[in-house]
């Protein structure tokens, strides 16, 4: 188990991000898509404040984001990353099979990636990235270079969608 005060708010912008554009989509109809509570272990609470002062993540977790986008089921993680590549480490085993298994019963899964430093978001289908990290592996690339993100589907702002993501899922869709 990992101690939650190492980690951080690691990532925790982008996802307030998706966080605001998720209500957005929810109260225009478009979109019921929820963040996957982080499963942890409390260690210390204060009870005077009824806060957690020390929990350890639980090993494993699905995915950050999961929900229904018009009748098509949708999962995806999102990452972030200040380099110019997406390290495989950011990326876990059973992450990438709970992406397959859900592609494999009709929905759609992805990871959304946004390169902080040049402020730009690209969505990754399960599909592409598994290869990826199956040769990481291998001994393959221990990361993933912006230069691959790419030739994958850019992520937009659209008007009062600060991370607009449905389109992306439209283009998987037609593949």
């Amino acid at each position: 188990m990992r101690a939650a005060r190492s980690r951080g708010l690691r990532g925790s912008n982008l996802e307030e991000l998706i966080n605001i554009t998720n209500r957005e989509y929810l109260e225009d109809g478009l979109a019921v898509i929820q963040k996957v509570p982080t499963p942890i272990t409390p260690v210390e609470i204060d009870n005077s404040r009824g806060v957690i002062t020390l929990a350890y993540f639980d090993d494993k977790s699905t995915v950050d984001y999961i929900g229904n986008v018009q009748g098509i089921p949708v999962c995806f993680d999102a990452k972030e990353t200040k380099g110019k590549s997406l390290p495989i480490a950011n990326l876990h085993e059973h992450q990438i099979r709970f992406m397959e298994e859900y592609v494999s019963q009709e929905g759609v899964a992805f990871i959304l990636v946004n390169f902080s430093d040049a402020d730009e978001y690209y969505a990754m289908e399960i599909q592409k990235l598994k290869p990826l990290y199956e040769a990481s592996l291998k001994g393959g690339r221990k990361s993933i270079p912006k230069s691959v993100f790419e030739g994958c589907i850019r992520i937009e702002r659209a008007g009062k969608y600060l991370i607009h993501y449905l389109p992306a899922i439209k283009e998987i869709l037609e593949k």
